[in-house]
């Protein structure tokens, strides 16, 4: 499977972790409803999320989903998916894909470390949308997610050679206290679905599953 690893969520796990600055790659779909198309114009360009958690020095570590002890982050698999593994994805990334190519879903965790504004934060969740080529938004939200501050992105844009659609949610979640009186432990949760634009309409129902299927809760 090709292109997979270029899936902005593995761009954001190195940038929060603290790497060196990098283009992310992000992407979003999943809507059949109609809306208005639109592009960040260039007067305007937005800071991808990656870049604001960088000059502001938060930093954190990928964690594994599974491994969560005070949060409950899953995702779905559909019939006929299966689990997807590469070794330049992130550690604890889980990746689901149907069949050897697109669609795919991507599910990173990171453990955050420093204090930052979530709503200030949240500003910059669909940057790296945004900055992908020839991107066109379709949809966005910044409902909260199952009670948790949330920022939701779709969209089409063009990724070597190939019209992609794809949904990004970025979702700040907040773990279960150690102790009484002390607040838990912040996490950004990530989710990334994306198909090949001309597919995504074929393959929406399997979409549609893994996106209302995912589940944020702290445990």
């Amino acid at each position: 499977m090709k292109a997979v690893a270029g899936v902005a969520g593995a761009v954001i796990a190195l940038l929060v972790a603290g790497c060196g600055p990098s283009t992310p790659d992000y992407k979003s779909i999943w809507t059949t409803t109609t809306s208005t198309t639109t592009t960040a114009p260039d007067t305007d360009k937005p800071i991808s999320l990656s870049t604001y958690f960088e000059n502001i020095g938060i930093t954190g570590a990928p964690v594994a989903p599974d491994k969560l002890t005070d949060l409950t982050v899953t995702v779905p698999e559909p019939p006929g998916w299966k689990p997807y593994f590469n070794v330049n994805l992130s550690p604890g990334t889980r990746t689901i894909a149907k069949g050897d190519t697109y669609p795919t879903a991507m599910l990173l965790v990171f453990q955050l470390d420093g204090n930052f504004d979530v709503a200030e934060a949240l500003k910059h969740a669909n940057g790296d949308a945004e900055l992908s080529a020839n991107f066109k938004q379709l949809n966005a939200s910044t409902d909260n997610f199952r009670g948790f501050p949330s920022s939701m992105i779709e969209g089409t844009y063009d990724l070597n050679g190939q019209r992609m659609q794809s949904y990004n949610r970025i979702v700040f979640a907040e773990g279960t206290p150690a102790r009484a009186n002390l607040p838990g432990q912040r996490y950004l949760v990530q989710l990334t679905v994306t198909a090949f634009a001309n597919e995504a309409q074929a393959d929406g129902p399997d979409i549609e599953a893994v996106i209302k299927g995912f589940t944020v809760a702290k445990k």
